[in-house]
């Protein structure tokens, strides 16, 4: 029944709903009905009370769930299995184990918290509870694994246009797969895989995205470097909550599209658009990989999403891996 309330006070939204109302409805006593309100307040839902009016949903509750991101998904595949975790260690490291015991293609892991979140190069992820989107997707794609990188630049392409679609944000893309607002980092994309010499098993997605944290949210060495969306509104003048569980549907509906041209090996579409919203190509780089470290200026990227640099002794290099910082973007060094 408590789903079914839900569903009622979601299709009313601009109207109270007497207790009276709801128990005649659904066939239950009154105080049945109370116990169904404070079990969903409980579960972060805002809900106005008034004892003259009864109750009504408000349009402010940002509430992530299995159920609330089904009910927003437009998806054929992905996101239709749903494994949601009020707090976990890292939605990467389920997601690999239920892979290996043969989780369906679009199984979606998603959590409130994450405990021991991280990004690439084995970095820690701050993960705001209730806050922010920390997902992870098990793919079973049949391609090669020089092709595997597409698959990040395609999920960064996926997030910007969702957030535009969705919010209105612009958003850029730092080389593979940062996505940038105003030189800040708002989100790190994660490709894990496993693999046989010839064949890839499965890989893992995942996505960490700083939704509605305020600056106090940030530890103190990110305080600089790290963003979410409402901290960006507000410095438009925009005060709001963005629903996480319409932006989860929206960017698993832009992957899913994208994700089926990396299947079927259709790149320019990708490439354009990584490269539309780009914020490395044309500027300083500095490039770290393992004990290596040059610097130079980053021209394009290749048709599989390598990096092409010119260096500053004039050579060019196609650089797939390693830690890359843009002037201007991160603490340039």
């Amino acid at each position: 029944m408590k789903r079914e309330v839900l569903l009622y006070l979601k299709n009313n939204p601009l109207e109270y709903v007497s207790g009276e109302q709801l128990s005649t409805l659904f066939g239950v006593s009154r105080t049945a009905i109370w116990k169904v309100i404070n079990e969903l307040k409980r579960e972060g839902y805002i809900i106005e009370s008034s004892s003259k009016k009864g109750y009504r949903l408000s349009p402010d509750s940002d509430v992530l769930n299995s159920f609330e991101i089904s009910e927003e998904l437009k998806t054929k595949v992905l996101g239709r299995n749903i494994i949601y975790f009020d707090q976990i260690d890292s939605t990467n490291n389920y997601a690999k184990r239920i892979a290996l015991e043969g989780s369906e293609e679009g199984t979606l892991v998603v959590a409130d918290c994450q405990t021991s979140g991280r990004g690439r190069l084995g970095r820690d992820w701050n993960s705001a509870n209730k806050k922010g989107i920390w997902m992870s997707l098990v793919l079973r794609p049949d391609i090669p694994f020089e092709e595997v990188q597409m698959l990040t630049l395609a999920a960064s392409v996926a997030v910007v246009q969702a957030l535009d679609e969705m919010a209105e944000i612009k958003a850029g893309i730092k080389w593979p797969n940062d996505i940038i607002i105003n030189g800040k980092k708002v989100c790190g994309i994660l490709v894990e895989m496993n693999m046989e010499i010839e064949s890839i098993n499965f890989l893992v997605l995942g996505i960490g995205l700083n939704v509605n944290q305020q600056k106090e949210d940030f530890p103190e060495e990110l305080s600089d470097k790290a963003t979410s969306l409402k901290m960006h509104l507000e410095t438009l003048g925009i005060r709001k909550n963005i629903k996480r569980s319409q932006l989860i549907a929206a960017i698993l509906l832009k992957f899913e599209a994208i994700y089926d041209k990396v299947k079927c090996g259709d790149f320019g579409y990708i490439i354009s658009e990584w490269k539309k919203h780009s914020v490395t190509l044309g500027r300083e780089v500095s490039i770290i990989y393992k004990d290596r470290q040059y610097k130079g200026i980053a021209q394009d990227i290749t048709k599989d999403g390598k990096l092409i640099v010119e260096c500053e002794d004039g050579t060019v290099k196609e650089v797939f891996s390693g830690e890359v910082s843009v002037r201007g973007l991160l603490g340039y060094c």
